[in-house]
């Protein structure tokens, strides 16, 4: 009945399978799954099965909202705890440090390669953003003190919305204001996008708390939608939606809500879905044949990027905090390039900017080398800067169903590796009066333990709490899991780390 759609369909879906097998292959060789999915656009664009694509206008539009989901799924992910100590500095690299960037970059490039100050702004504008999804990809990998992931997940998550306004600001035909002017309505959008977003995360918290949903898959589908519901309100506004998205995702994140890791699990399904198309479709938009005259500004500006703007705009940023110096090149080597930048590049493209075709491919093939170069090294550099970090206990993980009727919480809790949990009896766990361990599944067999039963290690708990001591029990329960049953004793009440 319908060929077209038919075929599309078929080879759509076999992308997305060639795509997700992909992951498995380009860990095990140690490629950036991004750089197989750029690859895989390629393959199937003009220079391979000869399909041609050459729309900027729906790339960008189609970019931007794989981004809002990438976005979101990182503030989904991001913990409280580990944010709000570095929330200062993240919040300098994503404006003093992005306008620092841009400025070095712009200059270089203007003076090395003759471009003229517009496009060669534009240059610096484009590439200042870290890319999300690069970095939540990698930096989850290692071993690293949480206060450097924290720094560059949030200066991904918060850099995109000043990046964004600026680049659509240069790519206009000509600014007509005064740069205060312009210095305020960058202010207004970023004050009023966040705003926005901690409103629509606060209410959104609220509501699924009290909505008592009839069918759980409900859960994850209302807090994306709450996200993507915090862009549109801030757009609408004429304010920062992607900042929007970070601050309400973060604020969700954070919530003890029903269900909460299917929630996350919904979200990271949806970033990787958004990353797999996001990537084919840029390497579906182009050029191959133009791209080996773009080397030579790629490689002026990848290196203008990392060995000047980068380690000056970390410098600049962290000069009122405690950043030693290792840490601040660790941070400066760490600033991941990904699909953001080649998003950020279809905007003067679609605009027609002269220059654009060659900013394209030049940012397109700076991605490629310099995300092969750093993913690459980074776990190296890490070490020689000495900056890894110890293993600490492992955090459990807290499964959430509410229990309408009965005014109860049905929690399930997983002992994992690495957890103190592991050893204890489930007296010694004090949980308050209202709630109690009802099962304990092990090695697939059920159990219903006593006082006296001691837990272990691939344990799954059931456990029932009433609406008043639910989050109390929780509480206690992250607390021995970081410090055993003395936990108390060492001033750990299981607070602040997950919200």
């Amino acid at each position: 009945m319908t060929p077209g759609l038919d075929l599309a369909l078929l080879v759509g879906a076999a992308v997305l399978l060639v795509a997700v097998g992909a992951v498995r292959l380009s860990t095990r060789l140690g490629v950036p799954s991004l750089l197989v999915y750029l690859a895989l656009g390629v393959a199937i664009g003009e220079a391979g099965l000869g399909i041609r694509f050459d729309d900027a206008e729906l790339t960008r539009t189609l970019g931007f909202c794989a981004l809002i989901v990438i976005i979101a799924e990182g503030g989904l992910t991001a913990r409280w705890s580990t944010l709000r100590p570095v929330l200062g500095l993240a919040a300098l690299l994503s404006t003093v440090g992005v306008v620092v960037s841009i400025l070095v970059v712009g200059l270089a490039v203007h003076l090395l390669l003759g471009l003229d100050w517009r496009l060669a702004l534009l240059y610096g504008a484009v590439l200042s953003s870290t890319d999300a999804a690069a970095v939540f990809a990698t930096l989850r990998r290692l071993r690293l003190p949480p206060r450097l992931v924290a720094t560059l997940e949030a200066e991904s998550g918060m850099n995109d919305a000043p990046v964004v306004l600026l680049v659509v600001l240069l790519s206009r035909e000509g600014i007509t204001h005064p740069w205060w002017y312009e210095t305020a309505l960058v202010s207004y959008e970023l004050g009023v996008g966040a705003a926005v977003g901690f409103a629509a995360g606060v209410g959104g918290r609220w509501a699924l708390r009290h909505a008592a949903l009839p069918s759980a898959g409900l859960y994850p589908i209302a807090a994306v939608g709450l996200t993507v519901f915090a862009y549109a309100a801030g757009a609408v506004l004429h304010a920062s939606g992607f900042l929007a998205v970070y601050v309400a995702g973060v604020i969700l994140g954070n919530a003890r809500l029903p269900h909460r890791q299917a929630i996350l699990g919904f979200a990271d399904g949806l970033a990787w879905l958004a990353q797999i198309g996001l990537f084919v479709l840029l390497g579906l938009l182009v050029t191959p044949s133009r791209l080996g005259s773009a080397v030579l500004p790629a490689v002026v500006a990848g290196l203008a990027l990392v060995l000047l703007a980068r380690p000056l705009s970390v410098a600049a940023s962290a000069l009122p905090f405690r950043f030693g110096l290792r840490e601040q090149a660790f941070l400066s080597w760490a600033g991941l390039r990904g699909a953001v930048p080649i998003v950020l590049a279809t905007i003067p493209l679609s605009e027609r900017v002269p220059g654009a075709d060659r900013l394209f491919d030049s940012v397109f093939v700076l991605v490629v080398i310099f995300t092969l170069l750093q993913t690459g090294t980074l776990a190296p550099v890490a070490r020689r800067l000495r900056v890894t970090a110890l293993a600490e206990a492992a955090e459990i993980r807290v499964e959430t169903a509410p229990l309408e009727r009965m005014r109860a919480d049905l929690l399930q809790v997983e002992v994992p590796p690495g957890s103190r949990l592991a050893g204890v009896h489930v007296d010694e766990l004090r949980l308050p009066l209202g709630a109690s361990v009802t099962l304990v599944l092990r090695d697939g067999a059920g159990v219903v333990p006593g006082p006296d039963f001691r837990l272990k290690t691939g344990d799954s708990l059931l456990i029932v709490a009433t609406a008043g001591v639910r989050d109390e029990a929780e509480r206690r329960l992250r607390a021995v899991s970081r410090r055993g049953r003395l936990a108390r004793w060492f001033g750990e009440y299981g607070e602040d780390r997950d919200g």
